[in-house]
């Protein structure tokens, strides 16, 4: 079936142009798409490709040549095209060929209904809008509209290959951020191959995220699936068997053979999560940060994610940086004289943004930053009259050194987060016998061990779970969260609730299965569901329970940070009521002396704590052997858990005068002022508002047999029960509720939020456009003048350039309609009467009789249309271009006027950008016009006219 040289055509991507088969190997393979460069494995047996076979009569160039075909030969499986005394042989094709069936099938009188015709050209011009949109890819993510996240989004995919520092505080969503940033690069064609790295017991968190917010299906790697890989015995690399990867530091650890492997593999973009554990100074590195080094200086993009500069020292930043940037940052001791001089000009930033008054030494201060700029010196001798504190803070923000690679915000400046009401319940403790006791400090040893030890547990006697009862019967109409460390506490609570009370209880932990979660979760989301869900660690992580309003903490962490991670379960930004965090403790227990150091030493139930690791750093040990102690003796140490909370409260109070001291507020303001956030959050907004968009996504699945049912106001069930095809993406698992509205879809996570760019909408159009279905069709309108025939030739405007340009951000695929009548005259402007395609419905057409006269009819109206619509492309290729010009040339200006006072600027991106910009100069004008549908449009006395 497939032969090297052979050129085929994708269905699903037909922008590509002509492929070329590069390999064939057992039931693989392998399609190069050169202009586009892009090369594409498949199975042999369900590739969406067709042959590129074209007929005699058709005009087919090559090699500087092209000629209309007159004879066609075989040789040695390759296809031999002749005519006007050339040949060319189908391996010497252009990659730009038109190969539209939709004529043949026209003149043929093989012709689909009306209503199938306007699906087909509705979903062309809905998919040019959507991929042209600066939100393409983010659409259906399961995200609210948040600005400082749009903001931080906007700016890292504006740029080819974003190589930037995420350093939000904690709960600010820094994974949400960099999912935002890996779902545009994916959907925009920059990254093809992504890579995200990170501690194992993120690995989960991470799936989840990305594939149940930003529909994105990573695979895990580990050791036993690197293994399987390569029994299959071809001595393949593990990693290059797929696209998107996660994989944790722990499989490269003990495995040099493991880490060479992924260091040989090429990836466009790499994500590091918490790489602050990356431990850098400047006599050596650790092993895993020495990998994150080869890693980032092979791959185009690099996202970090990290604690804050505040909690990293500032040793430990510029060590984050240089990953980024070595040429830039190769001095620790330049960098931090650099870092004194933006924090010294913080509080100046601060007074430009209220236009309050500058002193003397201020005046001075902000005069020498700005010595080679006339125009920002004219601004500072009127400030601050004038309003020009604006102008002069936007200078000093494009000045600064980290300001591009950096993001940073602060909970306290975005805002909106509701208060905590924290509540220790303190149960007597003569309710346990001994081995109660021994059994409770067991459970604490078992809690503060990193894993958790496994333990057996009866909590039938518990004095928390009256409590927990009691706290249920206190507010019948509210929903409560549970979480605990282990899913073995998560079962011995269930099990004994059960035996207890009637109170409908949902369950959410590792074990489960993804779908089995969705539902559990589900079933809690509902009014009417699940009152009580219980979760374990790792099951709470990546999700979003806000429309409860109660925490309970059956046990505390040791870690801070890891405190602050499953309040921020409810802690978020858009929650619309304070949470109530109710930790029950037994008096005089490990986990009660646990309890009091969080809530009364480091604040941890209340606030947001930047410094928690560091808090943990330097008295956890301290703390677990008091706790431990205090409990095993049966009290008597309350006087030095005192003092140690009084010596943590104070190293707090230090750390926290420290870090607001240290800030770096030009850092924190460029995060706040960026245009691109404007653009993203309005796309994302319109988006939601577009009620027709939903009516054809409706009309488009329908026509593949999805059955839709209205489940309520805000959800619908897609029922794949008579599907017609079994290529039709997302429903092999059956029956799957949907939603058009991102309130509901954020809300419940079971629920697909359905928009052009999710995958199985994207599926769908692409699976229509690539079938003959509606390529043709025929259409009576009564409302034209009597002996009538117009001609409506669509033509799709495809630019073929390589993936990783985004050409299509200016000139996406784009339908073009021209329409002819029969005097070879334009008709622009004309629309069929809605009478007309009412009625076309109730009739079938039967052009199976007339052929030959369609077949002479046909032929030279079309020829006229394509030359209309050639007029029109060449105008919209040329805007196009323009556009890039206009776009990127400003960019290139700007960011080479930066180059001169911010060394933050690389010469790489520069360079890139203006390589970028010359290579979409050139491709852009050259966009062809290929041949999608016809449709035939006459008046009713059409048979008089044979």
């Amino acid at each position: 079936m497939f032969k090297p040289g052979q050129r085929w055509i994708s269905t699903a991507e037909p922008e590509l142009g002509l492929g070329t088969v590069l390999r064939v190997e057992g039931r693989g393979v392998q399609m190069l798409f050169t202009k586009a460069g892009v090369l594409r494995p498949y199975a042999q047996d369900s590739a969406p490709l067709v042959r590129a076979e074209f007929r005699v009569g058709q005009r087919v160039a090559g090699k500087g040549i092209a000629f209309v075909v007159e004879r066609i030969e075989e040789e040695d499986g390759l296809l031999v095209y002749r005519g006007e005394g050339r040949q060319l042989h189908e391996g010497q094709l252009d990659d730009e060929q038109s190969i539209s069936q939709a004529d043949e099938r026209l003149t043929g009188g093989r012709v689909d209904p009306v209503a199938q015709f306007e699906l087909r050209l509705d979903a062309l011009k809905r998919r040019a809008a959507a991929r042209r949109s600066p939100a393409w890819g983010l659409k259906s993510a399961r995200i609210d509209l948040i600005p400082h996240q749009l903001r931080v989004a906007g700016m890292a995919a504006s740029r080819p290959a974003p190589r930037v520092l995420l350093a939000d505080e904690v709960g600010l969503g820094k994974t949400i951020e960099a999912g935002m940033i890996v779902a545009r690069q994916i959907a925009s064609g920059r990254a093809t191959r992504v890579l995200v790295l990170l501690p194992d017991a993120l690995i989960n968190q991470w799936f989840v995220e990305l594939l149940r917010r930003f529909n994105l299906a990573f695979a895990i790697f580990d050791e036993e699936r690197c293994e399987a890989i390569e029994q299959a015995g071809d001595g393949r690399n593990p990693f290059e068997d797929e696209q998107w990867v996660i994989a944790g530091f722990g499989l490269f650890d003990e495995s040099p053979k493991r880490r060479e492997q992924l260091l040989a593999t090429g990836w466009d973009l790499l994500i590091v999560d918490e790489a602050h554990h990356l431990e850098w100074s400047p006599e050596g590195a650790s092993p895993r940060y020495a990998m994150v080094e080869q890693l980032a200086a092979s791959s185009p993009g690099v996202v970090l994610l990290t604690a804050t500069p505040e909690q990293l020292g500032r040793s430990g930043h510029f060590a984050r940086l240089r990953l980024l940037d070595p040429a830039r940052y190769h001095d620790l001791d330049a960098y931090l004289r650099e870092s004194d001089g933006f924090v010294a000009l913080s509080r100046i930033a601060d007074k430009l943004a209220e236009s309050a008054t500058l002193d003397d030494a201020e005046r001075t201060l902000l005069a020498e930053q700005l010595q080679d700029d006339e125009d920002a010196q004219a601004l500072l001798e009127v400030y601050p009259q004038a309003d020009s504190g604006d102008a002069l803070l936007n200078t000093l923000i494009d000045r600064h050194g980290t300001g591009r690679v950096m993001f940073r915000n602060r909970r306290a400046s975005v805002g909106g987060f509701p208060k905590r009401l924290p509540e220790l319940r303190v149960l007597a403790a003569d309710a346990l016998d001994e081995t109660e006791r021994q059994a409770l400090l067991a459970e604490f040893h078992a809690d503060i061990q990193q894993p958790p030890a496994s333990l057996e547990y009866d909590y039938t006697n518990d004095p928390r779970i009256d409590d927990l009862l009691t706290l249920l019967e206190a507010h019948p109409q509210e929903k409560f969260l549970l979480i605990c460390r282990t899913r073995a506490k998560v079962l011995a609570i269930e099990e004994t609730l059960r035996t207890r009370s009637g109170v409908g209880v949902a369950r959410f932990h590792e074990d489960l299965s993804l779908l089995q979660r969705d539902r559990n979760a589900a079933w809690f989301a509902q009014a009417d569901g699940a009152r009580l869900l219980l979760c374990s660690e790792i099951g709470s992580e990546g999700r979003n329970f806000q429309f409860a309003h109660h925490l309970v903490l059956w046990d505390l962490p040791l870690d801070p940070d890891l405190l602050e991670q499953r309040i921020g379960r409810l802690d978020r930004i858009g929650q619309s009521r304070d949470i109530a965090i109710h930790v029950p403790v037994i008096a005089d227990s490990a986990q009660h002396m646990l309890a009091r150091w969080h809530h009364e030493a480091v604040n941890g139930l209340q606030e947001s704590p930047a410094d928690g690791r560091e808090l943990l750093r330097r008295f956890g040990g301290t703390l677990a052997s008091l706790a431990e102690a205090h409990a095993r003796d049966g009290g008597g140490r309350d006087q030095e858990l005192d003092v140690l909370i009084d010596e943590t409260r104070a190293a707090h109070r230090e750390l926290a005068a420290m870090m607001q001291d240290g800030r770096d507020r030009l850092l924190e303001l460029a995060a706040q002022r960026a245009p691109q956030a404007d653009a993203l959050e309005q796309a994302l907004s319109e988006a939601d508002g577009d009620a027709v968009r939903d009516t054809f996504i409706q009309r488009l699945l329908e026509h593949f047999g999805v059955h839709i049912d209205e489940l309520d106001v805000d959800s619908v069930l897609l029922d794949p029960e008579y599907l017609a095809t079994d290529a039709f993406p997302g429903l092999g698992d059956g029956p799957q509720s949907a939603t058009f509205s991102r309130r509901a879809a954020l809300s419940r996570e079971d629920l697909t939020l359905l928009r052009p760019d999710h995958p199985m909408v994207a599926g769908a159009i692409d699976l229509l456009l690539s079938s003959e279905s509606g390529n043709a069709a025929f259409l009576v309108d009564g409302k034209l003048p009597p002996r009538s025939v117009l001609l409506q030739a669509v033509f799709v405007l495809e630019c073929i350039a390589d993936r990783h340009l985004d050409a299509e951000r200016f000139l996406p695929p784009t339908p073009l309609i021209a329409t002819v009548d029969t005097r070879l005259q334009a008709r622009n402007g004309f629309e069929p009467s809605d009478e007309a395609l009412q009625r076309a419905a109730e009739r079938k057409s039967d052009l199976g009789r007339y052929r030959k006269f369609i077949a002479q009819l046909v032929p030279p109206m079309l020829e006229r249309a394509e030359q209309v619509a050639r007029a029109e492309a060449d105008t919209l290729a040329q805007n196009a271009a323009a556009d890039a010009r206009t776009t990127l040339g400003e960019e290139l200006q700007r960011l080479r006027a930066l180059k001169r006072v911010n060394p933050g600027v690389r010469d790489e991106e520069i360079a890139q950008l203006a390589t970028e910009l010359a290579a979409l100069e050139q491709a852009l004008p050259q966009a062809r016009l290929r041949l999608d549908a016809v449709r035939l449009v006459a008046s009713p006395d059409f048979l008089a006219l044979r």
